[in-house]
């Protein structure tokens, strides 16, 4: 027999629950038919009461009903089905909100429900408004957030700002307990902060521009450095080819000099570039992502996502950028060097070396318990009975050692004194060096090189390999002079003229921090080589 074709509407066969085709179609004494699950789950919940109601027409039942699928009707629902089934329209992408309702693949929902809990595809949508369209449901744009816009303790929409508490909650929690709080509501409280939103994107934009005023100001400052330090180094070499063969080491240190003050310089410059640069850039993100926030339509996540900003701690408008260096004296002083010679160079050479002199601290952090730190961090002496210190990850626990916090970067050169037994060692190296055990100690390893005076001998040490140092000790002062680029360690016996004890020539390939090492009955002082 032919089957009869009846013409139905699909949306005649959903449940009023979850808005799909009915699965395990069963009617209730009123007449409404639900899925067995969906109608299992909200009696499940009344279970407490002992009162069971239909959610479309509310008709109350007592005792719960015993309930059976429909046969018939599931049948019809299968074809329905079968005949109905085609791929979604509009079906949801990467970023969009999925209909919750949809089965297979997902469409894009249109809108979400905050008290169904529910986000629907228009279609699906169109249903819902057929079943509630004697209630009034609270519908707004698809979001993924409806769990975070609803009070978890009154299940009810976040719709008022608390501003004693500083937080969202419901109309429920106004009335309990927010009772005697100064509250308004979300729309309400968005317009203020958005007021204050927009003054800190103002002052944003203000410091964004005044730091890429001051970027160009500091690299116009670089390049003349640039240009001063190279004319420099050219009038010198000109200079110094009409020398005879007796001042060739002393032509070849005043260059170096005047490129450690010209790196110095540029070294400097450029860490400032770096500096501002990664201000730029995360006033630049912060901002895109408080524009961000100023255009979203949900007043809970620009609520609950609106905080106190975090400013770059660099103050742009304290930066002094000097685009001269003058190389004058060393011209002048070149341009003599003939009728001088030795005791004009080594005068001048001390002048040169503090160009590139820096000015150092002890690191407390890094500091063995034996070493007692003063003077502003700038002294290290040792002491019998350790101190009590804070555990840091960066403090020698064997070896009686210190590092700087400063790392020398470029060319750099400073000074050190000694006194006491004269167990001391003066040393660079790399932050990376062991702290736990004697590997770390200085010298001894391939991150290190150390000077160490003791009461007989002075030894340069590097990798466990030693080398006695000849020359002389001309007082208790020692200076230390690097240039990075070049791989040039050097060290010198300071008094009124400067000794040579030991230039080792090397690859370093990671920033330098001077270190000391200090034994029993001796302390080590950095030298201010400003005054």
């Amino acid at each position: 027999m032919a089957e009869a074709s009846i013409s139905v509407a699909p949306d005649q066969f959903c449940c009023p629950v979850c808005l799909d085709l009915l699965k395990e179609p069963v009617a209730l004494p009123c007449g409404h038919t639900y899925c067995m699950i969906c109608i299992t789950d909200c009696w499940n919940q009344d279970d407490a009461k002992g009162v069971y109601s239909c959610p479309q027409c509310r008709q109350a039942f007592t005792p719960r009903p015993v309930l059976s699928k429909n046969t018939i009707l599931a049948e019809m629902v299968e074809k329905l089905g079968k005949t109905t089934l085609q791929p979604a329209a509009d079906p949801a992408g990467p970023g969009d909100v999925e209909c919750s309702v949809c089965t297979g693949r997902k469409r894009k929902a249109v809108k979400s429900c905050l008290m169904c809990m529910n986000s629907y595809c228009q279609v699906h949508l169109e249903q819902h408004e057929n079943f509630f369209k004697d209630k009034k449901h609270h519908l707004m744009e698809a979001t993924v957030r409806l769990q975070q816009m609803i009070c978890k303790t009154h299940d009810r929409p976040l719709e008022v700002f608390c501003q004693t508490d500083q937080e969202c909650i419901c109309m429920m929690c106004m009335l309990d307990k927010h009772k005697k709080h100064k509250t308004r509501t979300a729309a309400a409280e968005r317009t203020e902060k958005q007021r204050q939103l927009d003054k800190i994107r103002k002052k944003y934009n203000e410091e964004i521009q005044q730091s890429e005023q001051k970027l160009q100001e500091l690299r116009k400052a670089v390049d003349s450095h640039k240009r001063s330090a190279q004319a420099a180094v050219d009038y010198s070499e000109r200079i110094f080819t009409e020398l005879i063969h007796s001042i060739e080491r002393r032509r070849s240190e005043v260059t170096q000099l005047i490129r450690a003050q010209e790196k110095a310089a540029v070294s400097q410059a450029e860490n400032l570039l770096k500096r501002l640069e990664s201000s730029i850039d995360l006033l630049k993100r912060t901002d895109t992502k408080l524009e961000q926030l100023s255009h979203t339509d949900d007043h809970i996540h620009f609520l609950q996502n609106f905080g106190p900003p975090i400013l770059p701690c660099l103050n742009v408008l304290g930066i002094t950028v000097s685009s001269q260096l003058s190389f004058d004296n060393i011209g002048k002083s070149v341009s003599l060097l003939r009728g001088r010679l030795e005791d004009f160079c080594k005068e001048e050479m001390e002048q040169i070396s503090a160009g590139a002199s820096c000015q150092l601290s002890l690191d407390p952090n890094t500091a063995n318990p034996h070493l007692h730190l003063s003077q502003r961090d700038t002294v290290a002496t040792y002491t019998d009975k350790g101190q009590l210190c804070s555990a840091h990850p960066d403090r020698f626990k064997v070896s009686s050692q210190v590092l700087c916090r400063e790392s020398v970067c470029g060319r750099a050169y400073w000074e050190v004194e000694w006194s006491g037994n004269c167990w001391v060692g003066i040393s660079v190296s790399y932050k990376s060096i062991d702290r736990n055990g004697v590997e770390g100690e200085f010298g001894f390893n391939d991150q290190s090189w150390t000077l160490r005076k003791t009461n007989l001998d002075l030894i340069f040490t590097h990798n466990s390999a030693h080398s006695k140092i000849m020359a002389p000790l001309q007082s208790s002062r020692i200076g230390v002079y690097v240039d990075i680029s070049t791989g040039t360690l050097s060290f010198y016996s300071v008094s009124d003229t400067m000794t040579l004890l030991k230039r080792v020539k090397t690859t370093f390939t990671q920033p330098l921090y001077p270190g000391f090492t200090v034994l029993r009955g001796s302390s080590v002082k950095l030298c201010d080589l400003t005054t």
